[in-house]
């Protein structure tokens, strides 16, 4: 009888041991602190290459490997855009229909890491159009997070500018970078 009560004790000494040991196979949460939020769209026209961009500054936290919060919602407003001329800044805005839809959101949700990057759902909303993209790579670096989206005008269902009666066409290939930088 004291042997087995000696047992039964020992057996639930060790159960509870090991059954209060954290799993070495489970991803550690992690939270990046994000302080500021770069956005540039990039493409070609028949008189060059073009750049607009944005930048703000935004605080929150992008939790990953975690399931309480996991999601990173932010608004872009489409008139902070700036080309660099006003003009091309001007059809920009026209473009995307800055008045009808002043503002673009970029969500990413379920982020886990991926050997030093990370993957996720990347929602981006502009004009009226959601574009989702499932196992999206953010590529992380010391000092930020960044990642790319090629597309195309038409794939948002918008019409890429033409000036000067087709003298200047823009391409329908756009390239978005986004920069999510940390604290």
């Amino acid at each position: 009888m004291k042997t087995r009560f000696s047992i039964l004790i020992m057996g639930l000494a060790i159960f509870f041991f090991l059954g209060s040991a954290k799993p070495t196979f489970l991803p550690e949460d992690t939270a990046v602190v994000i302080n500021k939020i770069k956005i540039e769209i990039t493409g070609l026209s028949t008189v060059g290459k073009y750049n607009c961009s944005n930048t703000f500054n935004i605080k929150d936290t992008v939790y990953v490997n975690c399931t309480k919060k996991n999601t990173f919602n932010t608004d872009i407003k489409m008139s902070n855009f700036d080309c660099g001329n006003k003009i091309m800044t001007k059809d920009l805005q026209g473009t995307v229909k800055v008045k009808k839809f002043p503002n673009s959101t970029v969500s990413i949700t379920d982020i886990k890491k991926d050997g030093k990057n990370y993957k996720c759902r990347l929602n981006f909303y502009i004009t009226d159009k959601t574009l989702k993209y499932k196992d999206f790579t953010l590529y992380n670096s010391d000092e930020k997070i960044q990642g790319t989206l090629n597309l195309k005008f038409s794939d948002i269902e918008l019409e890429a500018p033409v000036k000067m009666a087709g003298l200047i066409k823009v391409k329908d290939d756009i390239i978005i970078n986004f920069s999510l930088y940390k604290n």
